[in-house]
């Protein structure tokens, strides 16, 4: 049979295209893993000495505590811990996916990761709420404005946390892979069956739900303030500011990452062509370090609530000024 030039060169690639198609692999996304080491990298550094310094001020700059003085504190902490985990997966991602520190503390590292992701989504829920009676309902704020009333919120959180995230200690372990370690995450754990099911309630439970919770707490602040009298106050601006930096952190920082999540999780339970599977991959490695933005996005509300906070600060400019003042 005779073949022409054209049948002969779309005989000899396709076994080049399909070759092709077999070998691609998550492999190819390799290089991805430095964006993500060099982002960690600076939002720990960035974020860790400030997140310091915030905590500092709560503890000794900021008594007596109040309520929102409370849950700020411990959303302090929750980013600290949160950044304490950076430099283990700054280290694994930067190393090609390869895990050197053993299976209990990959196991420790993502379930620190994700304990304190979810406490912070709910802390800032908690605060929502808090600013929401205070804004709509000012008689019952004395009620509220308890410290005890903070605390019980703070101890809620933190339980409801470790409950939710509980299950990573059975999904997560090390799989070895080409001469590397890698740590499982949520997303490529063996029983992909159960990831799905946790991921779901995961996501509705301690997400989607604290995010409407949000959405409809400062879509109500906001509509009382613009009817209300004075619509010029600083008070509103304040609320404002509020509002659009908690719902950026919402919708920019963790909704993607949630989203991706899912959509990554789905698609390794049903065969897809490899092309979109390595481009959900891709989306979803960028959307990891938009999710650790949110640490930035808390220091930013220290500093939009001002108050004692602001006055903390200034505190210690002021005594540091006056103290080089006198060893001169």
């Amino acid at each position: 049979m005779n073949m022409t030039a054209e049948d002969l060169a779309n005989f000899t690639t396709l076994p080049i295209q399909a070759n092709s198609f077999v070998n691609c692999t998550e492999e190819d996304f390799l290089l991805m893993n430095y964006y993500i080491s060099a982002f960690y990298g600076m939002i720990f550094v960035v974020c860790f000495p400030v997140n310091i310094v915030v905590i500092f001020m709560y503890f000794f700059k900021m008594r007596p505590w109040k309520s929102s003085t409370i849950i700020m504190l411990n959303l302090a902490i929750t980013d600290l811990f949160y950044l304490a985990s950076l430099p283990f997966l700054i280290h694994y991602f930067a190393n090609g996916n390869n895990w050197i520190f053993g299976n209990v503390m990959c196991k420790f590292i993502i379930f620190n990761f994700y304990f304190n992701m979810y406490s912070s989504i709910l802390f800032l829920c908690c605060f929502s709420i808090f600013r929401f009676i205070v804004v709509l309902y000012p008689i019952n704020w004395i009620f509220v404005h308890k410290k005890k009333w903070a605390m019980v919120a703070c101890i809620v959180v933190w339980v409801i946390s470790l409950g939710a995230v509980s299950p990573l200690g059975f999904l997560i372990t090390t799989k070895k892979k080409q001469n590397r370690t890698i740590c499982m995450d949520l997303t490529n754990v063996t029983n992909l069956n159960a990831s799905w099911w946790y991921n779901l309630l995961l996501t509705v439970f301690t997400f989607l739900l604290p995010l409407l919770i949000v959405t409809l707490c400062y879509s109500a602040i906001i509509y009382t303030l613009d009817k209300g009298p004075n619509n010029r106050t600083s008070y509103k601006q304040k609320a404002r500011k509020l509002a659009i930096l908690i719902l950026a952190v919402f919708y920019v920082c963790f909704l993607p990452f949630h989203i991706f999540r899912g959509v990554r999780i789905q698609l390794q339970l049903y065969p897809v062509s490899c092309p979109i599977k390595i481009q959900i991959l891709g989306i979803f490695t960028a959307t990891k370090p938009l999710a650790a933005l949110n640490v930035v996005g808390n220091l930013l509300l220290y500093v939009v609530m001002r108050g004692n906070f602001q006055r903390a600060i200034l505190s210690v400019l002021k005594f540091r000024t006056k103290k080089s003042e006198l060893d001169r």
